[in-house]
């Protein structure tokens, strides 16, 4: 090669891509913390509605600046079971509309803004004391970084104008299939179809590429950027390959739609996009070129969202037809169903991925107090044994929470997802504590009913089932609040502990009664009535206790408000 610096040219392509790929890294790292919350949002809201749906795919995907990584996020939530198959395929359309954002905000001329943005985006996320405007700054610090890279991508290619080499592979892109083909392998390649469509933006302001070959490996990339997704969807459930697949089909198929088309667009571009007159030669094509690529890139995206928009419920049976389901692997009661580490990205919305695991671990825990009764008044000891061997998932399922919630909180997170984790936390090892006062204190005292030869009276047993009902009727209400973020249903249980005092009452002044009796056995059975009674107590203040926490996250109670 000559007349050319080959390391000054590859260290300049190959550093600043460098420094872009890792500010779009930090860039979308600090909106998943920023952002995250108004994510979760989205998600529960916009769902329901193909269009609202659409749009939260391009909301969600302008901030991540990733339409990839919003498919694997999608893979994710329908791994974790927080979304179905169904509901993603708008968002997955919408993504495609708000990966061009980058290209909006890249064919402005902003490299000149780099140095002094990352300036003030490093000195406020090391000088901020508050952790949400560390973030912003961090967000201003990738930013620079993306118009730094873009910066010495530009001046590296520079030397490329005279290189004849270069320019006829240039002339070999004339080939539009070809020149989609080496879009599609490079952004595969890079995973950042932002990423290629600044390089092409780059070399279009130095005239070293054409309109024509530009859009042909922008459509291109839109194909490269499914690999992400599919290489995240491998050992997922079937519904998340789903995802992936419709994420890949839609790309492709909207790159075939308009392949035949490339001249016609490039026409079009020229028509919407500013036109500089006054300028000649390279200085009009530099400011012409990006924004025209830019103005086609959202162009053929968004209408290709609409296109395609109309079929989404054809498109979810073809891909079920596609990626059929399997049977069902039967998996241990114990085994988490919805932490998925690709959510810990987004610690919100990992967040949401435990306390469905809580609701989980919740239902162990009332189908262990359900079975409780009437085992304890009059099961053998097999069935104690049985009873007992039910806290085993509970305490498995519980350790795996408390894993996924370590992890989370090694992440930064804001004040009311630390608050979040706390609570969930507190609910967990609650809940794990109820198994434990069944499995130990009730099965314990039940065994020593047996060996003692006592006898629970019919009478007492129908007042200790009573209060059995109203306890494990607190728990599933503590539950349900838990899963409909309900605080008047939490307030509800707590209010439930004068119904349960004066249930409390009437079985000691019962007791009393009993004790009274002139009937053998009577001291033994009255010991073991009592523990009965004031286990189901105690369980009842550990379940106040949850509904308390709940209580304290919605702000409706101080977190440290006595029983």
């Amino acid at each position: 090669m000559t007349g050319i610096d080959e390391l000054s040219l590859a260290t300049g392509l190959i550093g600043g891509l460098a420094l872009f790929l890792f500010g779009m890294d930090i860039l979308a790292q600090s909106l998943k913390q920023v952002a995250g919350d108004y994510m979760k949002v989205l998600l529960g809201r916009m769902t329901r509605n193909r269009f609202l749906g659409m749009t939260a795919g391009a909301v969600v995907t302008a901030l991540l600046q990733s339409s990839s990584v919003t498919t694997v996020l999608l893979v994710g939530f329908i791994s974790a079971g927080l979304m179905k198959t169904s509901q993603s395929v708008a968002m997955i359309f919408g993504a495609n509309i708000g990966s061009t954002v980058t290209a909006q905000i890249l064919a402005f001329k902003v490299t000149a803004l780099a140095l002094p943005v990352i300036a003030v985006g490093f000195f406020l996320s090391f000088t901020a004391r508050r952790a949400d405007f560390r973030e912003y700054g961090r967000f201003l610090l990738g930013l620079g970084l993306v118009f730094y890279g873009m910066s010495i991508m530009s001046d590296a290619v520079t030397p490329l104008r005279s290189f004849q080499p270069f320019l006829d592979f240039m002339l070999s892109l004339d080939n539009l299939a070809l020149a989609a083909l080496v879009g599609a392998a490079f952004t595969a390649i890079i995973q950042s179809s932002a990423a290629t469509t600044g390089i092409l933006i780059v070399m279009a302001g130095q005239g070293l590429i054409g309109l024509e070959p530009a859009i042909a490996l922008a459509l291109g990339a839109n194909i490269g950027t499914c690999a992400t997704a599919l290489l995240a969807a491998i050992g997922k459930p079937r519904e998340a390959v789903r995802a992936a697949l419709i994420h890949t089909l839609f790309n492709i198929f909207g790159v075939l739609i308009w392949i035949g088309f490339v001249h016609q667009l490039a026409e079009l571009a020229r028509v919407i996009s500013p036109a500089h007159p006054e300028l000649n030669g390279l200085a009009r094509v530099s400011a012409e070129v990006p924004r025209q690529i830019a103005n086609i890139h959202t162009f053929f995206n968004v209408v290709n969202a609409f296109l395609f928009i109309g079929f989404t419920s054809q498109i979810t049976r073809f891909v079920e037809w596609l990626v059929p389901m399997r049977p069902p692997k039967i998996e241990p009661r114990y085994a988490p169903r919805h932490l998925d580490p690709q959510l810990l990205s987004v610690p919100a919305i990992a967040l949401d991925a435990a306390r469905l695991e809580l609701l989980r671990l919740g239902r162990l825990v009332r189908d262990m107090l359900s079975e409780a009764f009437p085992t304890l008044l009059s099961g053998s000891p097999v069935q104690l044994d049985q009873l007992r061997v039910m806290d085993r998932p509970v305490d498995l399922l519980h350790r795996e929470i408390v894993g996924y919630l370590r992890q989370i909180s090694l992440r930064d997170l804001s004040s009311d997802n630390a608050g979040l984790l706390m609570a969930y936390m507190k609910i967990g090892n609650d809940l794990e504590h109820i198994g434990d006062q069944i499995a130990t204190g009730m099965v314990t005292s039940a065994r020593k009913r047996i060996e003692e030869n006592v006898v629970i009276s019919a009478v007492t047993s129908a007042v200790l089932t009573r209060l059995h009902g109203k306890v494990k009727l607190a728990l599933e209400g503590a539950m349900q609040a838990l899963e409909e973020g309900d605080a008047d249903r939490a307030a509800a249980v707590r209010a439930m502990k004068e119904d349960i005092s004066r249930t409390m009452d009437e079985i000691e002044q019962h007791q009393m009664k009993r004790l009274r009796a002139d009937e053998p056995q009577r001291l033994p059975t009255y010991v073991r009535e009592i523990e009965l009674s004031e286990a189901l107590d105690d369980i009842f203040k550990t379940v106040r206790r949850i509904a308390r926490t709940q209580l304290a996250v919605a702000g409706k109670i101080r977190p440290h408000a006595s029983e």
